[in-house]
C-alpha cells in the first residue's frame, strides 16, 4: 500500500493529527508562536482588566480572545465586553487538561514576533507555583 493511501486510511480511522497538542491544551487551544499575550487564571479572576489586553484588543487587528470555561462567567465577562466593543472575535475553550491560564490573545492565523506574552506579577507566580 503506499503512503498516501495509508495516511487517507489513516485519517478516516483516527481523524486528522493534531498540530502541537500538548501545547493546544495549554494555551486554551493555540500555540505558543501566536500568542500576544496570555494571562493566568488568578489574574483573571481578580477584577478589572488587565491595560495590556485592553490596548492590544483596540490596537491589533486579526486578534482572537481565548478564554478557560472552567472559570466562572462573571470573572471574564468585562473582557468579553471589550472584545466585542473592539470586533474582536472569543471562544470559550474547556481545556482537556489543567492548565494555569485562564485567558489568551492571539492572532487567529499567523505566528508573530512576541518576547513578554506574560505579565509576572504576583499572580502570575502564585499560579505558576501552584503546577511546578
Amino acid at each position: 500500500m503506499d503512503q498516501k493511501m495509508k495516511d487517507v486510511i489513516d485519517r478516516a480511522l483516527y481523524g486528522v493529527p493534531e498540530i502541537k497538542p500538548e501545547e493546544r491544551g495549554l494555551f486554551l487551544s493555540t500555540i505558543i508562536e501566536r500568542i500576544y499575550l496570555a494571562l493566568t487564571k488568578k489574574q483573571v479572576i481578580r477584577g478589572g482588566m488587565y491595560e495590556e489586553a485592553i490596548r492590544l484588543m483596540k490596537t491589533k487587528q486579526n486578534l482572537h480572545l481565548y478564554i478557560n470555561g472552567n472559570l466562572a462567567y462573571k470573572t471574564y465577562s468585562n473582557y468579553i465586553q471589550e472584545a466585542s466593543k473592539h470586533n474582536c472575535r472569543f471562544t470559550v475553550v474547556t481545556p482537556p487538561r489543567t492548565t494555569p491560564f485562564g485567558l489568551v490573545l492571539a492572532d487567529e492565523s499567523s505566528a508573530i514576533e512576541s518576547t513578554n506574552m506574560f505579565v509576572k506579577d504576583e499572580l502570575y507566580q502564585l499560579d505558576m507555583e501552584e503546577i511546578e
